[in-house]
């Protein structure tokens, strides 16, 4: 079964009853347009009705609408002839471009404006008076001129529908690269905050569980010596986090971007805490970001070590070869006898992510008897490692 069509506009009610009323109220007055009047008076009141219900469709049916009313106002100018016909023909032809399909749109001044050319150059030839013209212009009048009108209205509306369009796309764009941002910001945050304070926690919870679990009053002070001065420690880097975070001009932010020139000091706080640690350090000047990286890399692997590896040596390699440099820590794997802090696996994906945002790679795992955490830092972001 066909659709029925929707019903049409108000606007295209009052246009329809108008035109018929205002059509029907010349013919009683006897006013006519001086057409051929082959046909009597009243015939015109065919084309009139027609015009008036083709008014229904001029937004659902415009095309059609605009054929049938081309024969009614053909069919009108045998009779006497009716204004109001005429007007509604010229809303029909309008509506026709404006509401039609694209290609209709295109094709109907088009084709209009042939006939006006067409009515003109043939009644000049047949007539062979200026008179002929004026039937032209009327033509173009009744015709081209709402084809054109309606193709003007169109080419605005399209317009303004595309600027809306590209308006709304870039608003879009912005929210995503707003939340892109915001996320990537969030993701940075947490890595710092990961990286600066995971060790100290670790370390306290490892020496305080031994100092809980073992009754003598020497290990008890030594790890207490421990757990505050990492607590100590601790607290002013999360306080230098919390300004990064309430600072807007971004001064704070070398407080708290160490380099590889303290990587003695991280060492030594580790072995502090309990570890054996050797270093091999061969490298010259890098950038910034580089040093940040390796740093927090190299800090983690402790936490890590410190958390989970087995007794005996941990080394630290940094390695500068062609274009990249190369962190490379390793420590015993196995069983250990000693307290254990929970881990998360957050490290892990932290040193992941600082390695893929330098555009290098990283590597963890067992090597043997040997825990192996392995990342290559190109010097220029974005190179090959």
């Amino acid at each position: 079964m066909a659709a029925p069509l929707p019903r049409p506009h108000r606007f295209d009610v009052w246009l329809a009853v108008c035109g018929l009323l205002g059509g029907v109220a010349m013919w009683a007055l006897g006013l006519s347009t001086s057409g051929t009047g082959v046909l009597p008076a009243a015939w015109q009141l065919l084309p009139l009705a027609v015009t008036a219900a083709l008014e229904l469709l001029r937004r659902t049916r415009p095309q059609f609408a605009l054929v049938v009313g081309t024969f009614a106002v053909v069919f009108d100018v045998f009779t006497p002839g009716n204004a109001a016909t005429l007007l509604m023909y010229t809303d029909l032809a309008y509506a026709a471009v404006l509401y039609g399909t694209p290609a209709a749109a295109r094709r109907i001044p088009v084709t209009t404006g042939l006939v006006t050319l067409g009515v003109t150059v043939g009644f000049l030839l047949w007539w062979r008076e200026p008179e002929a013209l004026l039937v032209g212009l009327g033509t173009g009048i009744v015709s081209f001129g709402p084809a054109a009108t309606g193709a003007l209205v169109r080419n605005h509306r399209d317009a303004a529908e595309a600027a809306r369009l590209r308006a709304e796309q870039t608003a879009l764009l912005a929210e995503l690269d707003r939340g892109q941002a915001v996320t990537a910001e969030r993701a940075r945050v947490a890595r710092e905050l990961h990286d600066m304070v995971a060790n100290r926690l670790s370390a306290i919870a490892i020496h305080s569980t031994a100092a809980l679990s073992l009754d003598d009053a020497d290990t008890s002070r030594d790890a207490l010596k421990v757990i505050r001065e990492n607590s100590v420690e601790g607290l002013a880097e999360m306080r230098r986090l919390i300004g990064i975070l309430r600072d807007s001009s971004g001064d704070l932010e070398p407080a708290v971007a160490p380099t590889l020139d303290g990587l003695g000091a991280l060492v030594d706080g580790a072995r502090a805490n309990g570890l054996d640690v050797e270093v091999d350090a061969g490298h010259g000047p890098l950038p910034a970001p580089v040093e940040l990286a390796a740093y927090r890399i190299v800090q983690e692997s402790l936490t890590n070590a410190l958390k989970h590896a087995a007794p005996g040596r941990v080394t630290v390699s940094l390695a500068r070869r062609d274009h990249c440099l190369t962190v490379t820590v390793t420590s015993p794997f196995g069983d250990r006898d000693g307290p254990r802090a929970p881990g998360s696996g957050a490290g892990l994906v932290g040193m992941r992510e600082r390695a893929a945002l330098l555009g290098g790679t990283f590597a963890a795992g067992p090597d043997g008897e040997l825990w192996t955490v392995r990342a290559e830092l190109p010097l220029t972001e974005g190179d090959p490692a």
